[in-house]
């Protein structure tokens, strides 16, 4: 199955495979599709360097791209240190009652406290597109819309397209006029971040207002071959995939423990919930025994972006330590439902390709 985007970013199968896993990208580029490094959790450029080296060197010469969070506008920000003395003092004793009462141990003596996910900020992020840019890098998409000028400008003087994320047409419309090349609808069952609109809306939607300029992503719902095609009949040019992704062999080569894992293989589709605790925007998660409490009445309300991830970065490091699936902290959509086992990348790509070709051949005969 191809679609001309398939030509534009030189791969095999219109399927674009986020994830923060250097392991599952590869595995996806190498499958045929794009895959695309989310880059948000690298706080050293040099750690990137390091995961992107090691993807040239794994990805059979298949292109791969990155995912980085910038918003358009430069906001002013601090250190990590000059952030954390912004965070209220209430927040950080109810993180700390909360992880008392779920049972969640401390962390070794020998294990330091992260800064947290440093990658929200607007500086560290420009750090990873000087990275990138030293890389063959096939596209850099943001998942926080269009980039600054500056960046979608520099990005494209190495001949390299530009995508963003959008959860409104009007979103969709303004990205392109800022020279965004390739728009991804992202539809409210999407893990991470994601706006208001549900994938069946939002997609044809998007494809009516620039499809005629740009290539329309699909993404959020989509977790077999029969959502892929349904994805290209409303207009897409192909899928974005993120969540699907989680259960793969591959991811676990990460290090992202099996507690994770053993939470997505046993939850239903009804089992997310889109909150502000994770960042301070809008992200849809796993429900968890961790995301139930911080509905509960008594909890404050979440912290703007980035104060949000610096106030429970640690948590999330004891939370990944305790290797609780009760209590975990993930991103996930609602797509979560259909990930029931752990396979290889190759093998989930391979029925995904499948069940689009099926699906496509069933339709044909409803003529």
């Amino acid at each position: 199955m191809r679609t001309p985007l398939c030509d534009t970013l030189g791969i095999e199968h219109p399927v674009l495979g986020f994830t923060p896993s250097e392991h599952v990208a590869a595995a996806i580029s190498r499958a045929g599709g794009l895959g695309v490094l989310g880059c948000v959790r690298f706080n050293d450029a040099a750690d990137l360097d390091r995961a992107l080296t090691w993807m040239d060197e794994n990805t059979d010469g298949r292109p791969y791209g990155v995912d980085i969070v910038m918003p358009a506008t430069v906001p002013t920000e601090g250190t990590s240190f000059d952030l954390d003395e912004l965070i209220p003092q209430g927040h950080r004793d109810f993180v700390r009652r909360t992880l008392q009462k779920l049972g969640v141990p401390p962390l070794p003596a020998d294990e330091e406290s992260g800064a947290g996910v440093l990658g929200w900020l607007h500086s560290v992020a420009r750090s990873h597109v000087d990275v990138a840019l030293e890389h063959p890098v096939r596209l850099v998409a943001n998942a926080l819309g269009s980039p600054p000028d500056d960046v979608v400008e520099r990005v494209h003087e190495h001949g390299i397209p530009v995508a963003a994320l959008a959860g409104r047409s009007e979103h969709a419309s303004r990205h392109v006029d800022n020279g965004v090349d390739i728009v991804v609808a992202q539809g409210y069952e999407a893990g991470g971040h994601t706006g208001e609109v549900a994938s069946m809306v939002l997609v044809p939607e998007i494809v009516d207002a620039v499809g005629d300029r740009v290539p329309v992503l699909a993404a959020g719902g989509i977790g077999s071959g029969r959502q892929m095609a349904a994805a290209l009949a409303l207009g897409a040019s192909g899928v974005w995939m993120g969540s699907y992704w989680l259960t793969t062999a591959e991811y676990a080569l990460t290090g992202q423990g099996s507690a994770t894992q053993r939470a997505l293989l046993a939850a239903g589709s009804s089992d997310t919930v889109r909150t502000r605790i994770y960042t301070g925007k809008p992200a849809r998660l796993l429900k968890t025994r961790w995301t139930q409490a911080w509905a509960e009445a008594d909890a404050p309300a979440p912290l703007p972006m980035p104060l949000q991830n610096l106030l429970v970065s640690e948590a999330h490091q004891r939370i990944a330590r305790s290797d609780d699936p009760e209590v975990v902290s993930m991103p996930v959509g609602q797509v979560v439902g259909r990930m029931n086992e752990v396979r290889p990348v190759a093998e989930v790509m391979a029925t995904l390709l499948r069940e689009a070709d099926e699906a496509v051949d069933r339709l044909g005969k409803l003529r």
